[in-house]
């Protein structure tokens, strides 16, 4: 019914191209499924994801597109909406019900202001140290981290240094992409600014226990994560993580 330590599984991947549907949902979405369950199943019936779609201000259309994907893919997909207003009375039961939380994208610094506003910070961290798988995409990955590069605040990306801290350093995502994130995680880990980030091309994910990185996984072929970090006299290193494919 839940995993069988901390887990975090931050990505920049999770939906694949459908003939039918907007998107379908691929090896990564059930990969965090199959770690959620590893005590076993929380019930009769299919696996449970709860989609969190605040960072696009709880976009009523993308999270229909969630549910039938949701539905091919024989999950039971549910929402946790905040606008305008939360749409359960008690936030952190409704969340304990669920095998998986699952972060969508968008705009990282909104999700971190909306949900500190609502006491989310606080909720995840109960239901993570208890074993509810969290995971996510883009604005989902970075938001677990300390930090950063984020076009939250418009179309130049800039720095964001708030994040909830469960995972220690910065997250990079969409590496492969969008050209100018890489020299900007560089500039700001160089600077300080940001602590040494663990980054992800578009398909790949890492797989967290507790605050310990156990697994970087794809599931596209070709796609790397890596690692940027700072030498003591400065120089900043790129480090490649060995990637295993999901199939």
């Amino acid at each position: 019914m839940t995993a069988a330590a901390p887990t975090i599984l931050a990505t920049s991947a999770g939906y694949r191209p459908h003939a039918r549907l907007r998107f379908g949902f691929g090896p990564m979405m059930a990969l965090a499924v199959e770690l959620g369950q590893e005590r076993g199943p929380r019930r009769e019936g299919p696996p449970r994801i709860c989609n969190v779609s605040t960072a696009s201000g709880d976009d009523k259309g993308f999270q229909r597109d969630m549910e039938e994907a949701a539905r091919e893919a024989g999950y039971a997909l549910h929402h946790l909406s905040l606008f305008s207003q939360p749409n359960v009375e008690d936030v952190e039961g409704y969340l304990r019900t669920f095998d998986v939380v699952w972060v969508n994208g968008g705009s990282v610094v909104n999700l971190l202001a909306v949900w500190r506003a609502h006491g989310l910070p606080e909720i995840l961290h109960r239901l993570w140290q208890d074993g509810v798988v969290l995971a996510g995409i883009s604005a989902g990955s970075i938001c677990w981290f300390e930090g950063g590069v984020t076009d939250s605040f418009g179309p130049v990306l800039r720095p964001v240094t708030d994040g909830l801290g469960f995972l220690p350093g910065a997250n990079g995502v969409h590496m492969d992409s969008e050209a100018t994130r890489r020299p900007l995680l560089r500039s700001l880990v160089a600077d300080g600014t940001l602590g040494p980030a663990l980054c992800t091309d578009d398909g790949t994910g890492l797989l967290f226990r507790g605050t310990t990185l156990v697994d970087a996984v794809s599931e596209v072929d070709g796609a790397r994560a890596g690692r940027i970090s700072r030498d003591p006299d400065g120089t900043v290193v790129e480090t490649e993580l060995e990637v295993r494919r999901l199939e």
